[in-house]
């Protein structure tokens, strides 16, 4: 475990703007920042960070909390996981306490998957640079793709010795189990149950996540036997999803957020060449068709793409409607062409820099005019297969959701078709309203009713959401003004918070986390401690937290124009602080007062004998005055 001291510290050292800023792309807006979220597919941004309150809330999804569980959320890190990462980030040396034998074996898979292909890199990265082999063979091969050794090191390349069972049998000689080491596709099964290598005698291009952690590896094979699969990449696991993933956007994320501008290639290697030729806001989908959660990937960071192609005209024309999906997620997409023979790796290492960034800036072009042209080129003057373009053309204007770039490129495209303007939008339309036609409806044509619209008990779930409702207005009241001295008639000289825990002791909170939090303060309370909001935005139970962001964020700011201008008024609760709490209060013990009497009165209609009756009609009698009292003394204190 993680010493108490060493979380302050990297408590105290983290900036979750800038945490959070590493994967979306943020802007200011009054004391906060705004962003598109992560979590969730929108146009209009939604997700908010509040470096005063060091606290994240994103209002698609209903996530929040602080840049720890951020990481959690996002990149499913464990507590701890996620304590480590940013630790390494601000250079923060993690002291833990020794671990014993049961907490290995507590290790969980994902954290197990993680390790082992952190293992094997480092193993591929020295048998590269410190065996024979290696040296004779991966890296001589590196070298003549003009890699060099800072290169190789940053992207950890390296090198799978040609022997059946090298990496395996060191990984199992050093404690790596089999299960692991098997799901990770690093080794393999024979059907006698021992173990080979994968990727024996194949140059290995580690593949990281997004926070730089290896996931997965492609390896090259050097051989020219054709019977000899060029390329093996690791099998789909726990950890990696490959339709999920960019190679090198670990190490382009911050260049892609400058630039405003993402280079999307094909390989690793055009990767790798472009990026040490100091042009790094580049990625590639690694032998993949490109897929929605990759797009979306770099929606996060820009939304700008472009795609850098080959001189292969067949693979571009297989690729257009691939490219459809960027622009239905509201993305810019430009193409640039290499002469022929050409890949953005051997371009670069051709013309070097200045002349790889200048041939991008002279032959740029927007992706739906390129493909007009591309398509028109083929058609010749056959009518027909003329307005098949056409409507392609049309289709692919018709994934934009802004309505205003769509009017742009129909009349771009008006002038290139030579087709009137009026027909095009004509045609758009027919589109438009068919999509959403089918959106609208389900498989069978009846509309789409959600589910929650007919609860199957309507009264108890209003009767639950009013009792969460009401102890949610408790926990807010706690965070915020729990730690101010009372300065009320007939109290002083104590805290809020003390006053309230004690007020309530004898309140049975029912919501899960609004429970716990009581019960957490209460014990703090007890221990002579005050907790404030940081205590709870930062606390290991993501139930607890979610309810803490979710009480102190508030996705609109109230503008001081509101009176300085428009002079006009609004409530502070702040104005009465003794009606605000004590109302809190005895509305919540109200409530909880009027379940007990309602379950009083089923009581004695079911009362059996005149012994139970009298029994249950003292206690209804009982907490008819408890409730009177309740009533007057709301009147008397909190509506006058």
């Amino acid at each position: 475990m993680i010493l108490k001291s060493t979380i302050d510290r990297i408590m105290e050292a983290t900036d979750i703007v800038e945490v959070i800023g590493e994967f979306v792309q943020l802007k200011k807006r009054g004391a906060n920042y705004v962003g598109l979220s992560p979590f969730a597919n929108e146009r209009t941004p939604s997700f908010t960070v509040s470096p005063a309150k060091g606290i994240f809330k994103d209002f698609s999804s209903g996530k929040g909390g602080s840049a720890v569980t951020f990481l959690m959320e996002l990149e499913k890190f464990t507590y701890p996981e996620a304590l480590k990462w940013l630790a390494k980030k601000y250079s923060i040396e993690v002291e833990e306490t020794v671990e014993t034998a049961e907490n290995k074996e507590e290790e969980n898979r994902r954290e197990s998957l993680m390790i082992v292909s952190s293992y094997a890199a480092k193993f591929f990265h020295e048998s590269l640079l410190d065996t024979d082999e290696g040296k004779a063979i991966g890296l001589s091969y590196f070298k003549e793709r003009g890699f060099s050794s800072d290169t190789i090191k940053k992207f950890e390349l390296g090198y799978s010795p040609d022997q059946w069972e090298a990496f395996t049998g060191q990984a199992l000689k050093e404690g790596y189990l089999e299960e692991f080491l098997t799901e990770s596709g690093l080794s393999v099964k024979r059907d006698n149950g021992s173990l080979y290598d994968r990727y024996r005698g194949r140059v290995m291009f580690p593949i990281h996540s997004f926070t730089g952690r290896v996931i997965a590896f492609g390896g090259r094979t050097l051989k020219s036997d054709k019977n000899v699969p060029k390329y093996v990449n690791s099998p789909e696991s726990e950890i990696y999803h490959k339709s999920s993933v960019l190679y090198g956007l670990h190490f382009a994320k911050k260049s892609i957020r400058e630039e405003d501008n993402c280079y999307l290639v094909e390989g690793y290697a055009d990767v790798i060449s472009v990026h040490q030729a100091g042009i790094e806001n580049v990625v590639a989908s690694s032998g993949t068709s490109l897929t929605v959660d990759q797009i979306r990937l770099i929606g996060r960071l820009t939304k700008n793409i472009t795609i850098l192609y080959d001189g292969d005209a067949a693979g571009i024309k297989a690729s257009l409607r691939g490219l459809d999906m960027i622009l239905e997620e509201g993305l810019n997409v430009k193409v640039v062409l290499f002469p022929d023979g050409h890949d953005p790796d051997s371009y670069v290492r051709l013309v070097g820099t200045n002349g790889f960034k200048k041939h991008i800036e002279d032959n740029k072009k927007d992706f739906i005019l390129y493909k007009t042209t591309l398509l028109l080129k083929e058609v010749g003057n056959d009518p027909i297969k003329k307005s098949e373009v056409i409507r392609d053309i049309v289709e692919s204007i018709a994934k934009i959701p802004d309505s205003i770039k769509a009017s742009v490129f129909i009349k771009e495209c008006s002038s290139i078709l030579q087709i009137d303007e009026r027909a095009l939008l004509s045609e758009l339309n027919k589109m438009r309203q068919a999509k959403a036609k089918k959106n609208s409806q389900q498989p069978n044509g009846r509309m789409v009713t959600p589910v929650e619209e007919y609860p199957l008990d309507e009264p108890i779930q209003e009767e639950r959401k009013e009792t969460s409702s009401q102890e949610k207005e408790i926990v807010r009241l706690l965070l915020l003004y729990g730690n101010k001295m009372i300065d009320w008639d007939g109290i002083a000289n104590t805290y809020i918070g003390p006053f309230m825990i004690a007020e309530l002791n004898d309140v049975e909170f029912e919501h899960p986390a609004s429970k716990a939090f009581i019960e957490i303060y209460s014990k703090e309370v007890e221990n002579g401690v005050l907790p404030e909001e940081q205590h709870f935005i930062h606390y290991p139970d993501k139930d607890i937290v979610d309810l803490v962001v979710t009480l102190i964020a508030t996705k609109y700011t109230l503008s001081e124009n509101w009176y300085e201008m428009h002079k006009i008024l609004t409530s502070d609760e702040q104005a009465n602080m003794k009606a605000t709490i004590l109302g809190a209060i005895f509305h919540l013990k109200m409530h909880k007062v009027g379940k007990m009497l309602d379950n009083l009165r089923k009581e004695l209609q079911n009362a059996v004998t005149d012994e139970d009756q009298d029994i249950l009609l003292t206690q209804y009698m009982r907490m008819k005055k408890v409730e009177k009292t309740i009533s007057d003394y709301l009147g008397s204190v909190i509506i006058k």
